[in-house]
């Protein structure tokens, strides 16, 4: 019987162990992150402390670097850190979590000078860092530092969080800050927060900042504050100590006026969470945001004003077509009700004058009947410049409604040669392809063309578009 050659860990083993450790010498060469990763493993075999050493060292070097980081060099970067990031996590936190902590720490603190030095459009880099402040909550439950000391050093790390990378800090530390932790970071946050834009936090070594980036740094360390005592006191319980951490004006604000009423209804206080959420109606946009009429319902039905829950959630459904809202409606329907009512709501939105949007409704309900109907009476009414929706909605519609599919996928096509949309050019070259897939297994109706004629006038019409045709098969 031949050798198994499948790479897995019980086939290596047969190599014997002489054998690997050559091969890791070998595919290790020109590879300083493989290196490292070995170096961290033979620490390991010493001690917990010889692989914090040897990580700090790394965690050193990465914080001196003042290159900058070009978008080829960001997944070199992301896997250097992941592994900086999970050594600590799988090896140091569990033969000694107190010293886990302390590299942790030191590790989450080089989200400024790396995010600084880099382009992070996407997140990437941001994205290793929001693990890593997850993964110091759950090695701070196991450490013995006192929570007075846990919060002296979240205290201090919240004046440095430019980037964001602290801003659930404290909500990821409640666990082990607990009831002790949690007041002394809020005596010591409320103490900071009174110091006048005159006197900003800045580190005596650092070059001063000119009087405008002085404001702006002032900001930002009292938005990080701010966000500290309202998870301090959602911790806690407290909603007034929440309420008071909005200004007057966020307070007519929907999104923010709904988040201080869902507080307040967590608290047993309806008519106060009702209060709230009517001080920002003057200033909403039209339709409401979700948020505050799905709040304001619940509010009426804490209330015991169950009709008139109803009621908005129904008026808001038929002005913005927000299916949560039709869904906590048809919930609290009497059985076989429910039934009528979603069918007369579906009719309602294949009827709803914006077409794009009802089309977004019935694919995501779902009720792909209504879709294809609406598709095929309202094709005029939709244009192709959303290309995600619409070969959405074209997938979820090719198998029981094909000319509808069919339609969507020329929207986008027509679309994007009409309006020159060279970054969609593969994409609607694919769905012309689909299109013509699902022509050949249909019956295409006379006032439709068929596909090869579709086609032909499309490259008539557009046979300058070389960048598009490249792509058709």
């Amino acid at each position: 019987m031949a050798a198994n050659t499948t790479l897995n860990a019980k086939n290596l083993e047969t190599l014997g162990a002489a054998r690997l450790a050559e091969l890791l010498i070998e595919v290790s060469k020109g590879s300083a992150a493989a290196k490292r990763r070995l170096r961290i493993e033979l620490a390991g075999s010493l001690s917990s402390g010889e692989v914090a050493r040897q990580v700090g060292k790394r965690l050193m070097s990465i914080e001196r670097s003042r290159s900058r980081i070009t978008w080829r060099r960001i997944k070199a970067l992301k896997a250097d850190l992941e592994i900086q990031r999970r050594v600590i996590v799988e090896t140091i936190a569990i033969e000694d979590p107190d010293e886990a902590m302390e590299v942790m720490w030191r590790f989450i603190a080089l989200a400024r000078p790396v995010l600084a030095r880099c382009n992070d459009s996407n997140g990437t880099i941001a994205a290793v860092f929001d693990r890593a402040c997850m993964d110091l909550g759950e090695i701070a439950k196991t450490s013995k530092q006192s929570p007075v000391m846990l919060a002296d050093r979240a205290f201090a790390a919240l004046q440095d969080n430019d980037h964001g990378h602290y801003d659930r800090l404290v909500e990821i530390l409640t666990p082990a800050l607990g009831p002790e932790g949690l007041d002394h970071l809020k005596s010591l946050l409320l103490q900071i927060s009174k110091l006048p834009v005159e006197q900003p936090l800045v580190d005596d070594e650092r070059p001063a900042p000119s009087a405008h980036g002085h404001d702006e740094q002032f900001q930002r360390k009292q938005k990080a504050i701010g966000g500290a005592l309202e998870q301090i006191a959602d911790a806690q319980g407290d909603v007034d100590a929440f309420i008071q951490q909005q200004g007057g004006y966020l307070l007519t604000s929907g999104p923010v006026a709904a988040e201080v009423a869902q507080r307040l209804l967590q608290a047993g206080r309806a008519q106060d969470a009702l209060d709230a959420l009517d001080a920002a109606k003057a200033r909403l946009a039209e339709p409401p945001p979700h948020a505050w009429t799905a709040t304001r319902a619940d509010a009426l039905e804490a209330l015991g004003r169950s009709d008139d829950a109803q009621t908005l959630r129904l008026r808001s459904f038929k002005r913005s077509l927000d299916d949560r809202l039709l869904r906590a409606y048809l919930k609290r329907l009497p059985d076989f009700d429910d039934i009528e009512a979603e069918e007369e709501a579906m009719e309602f939105a294949t009827a709803f004058p914006d077409a794009k949007r009802a089309l977004a409704f019935l694919i995501a309900w779902p009720a792909l009947g209504k879709a294809g109907e609406l598709v095929a009476a309202r094709s005029l009414e939709i244009d192709g410049e959303d290309h995600e929706l619409l070969g959405f909605a074209a997938e979820g519609l090719s198998e029981k409604y094909p000319l509808a599919a069919i339609l969507l996928y020329r929207k986008v096509v027509d679309f994007t040669l009409e309006h020159a949309r060279t970054a969609h050019y593969r994409t609607a070259a694919r769905y012309l392809e689909e299109s013509g897939g699902l022509a050949n297994r249909s019956q295409i109706p006379p006032e439709f063309p068929a596909h090869e004629i579709y086609v032909g006038a499309l490259r008539r019409k557009h046979e300058r578009r070389r960048g598009f045709w490249k792509w058709v098969t």
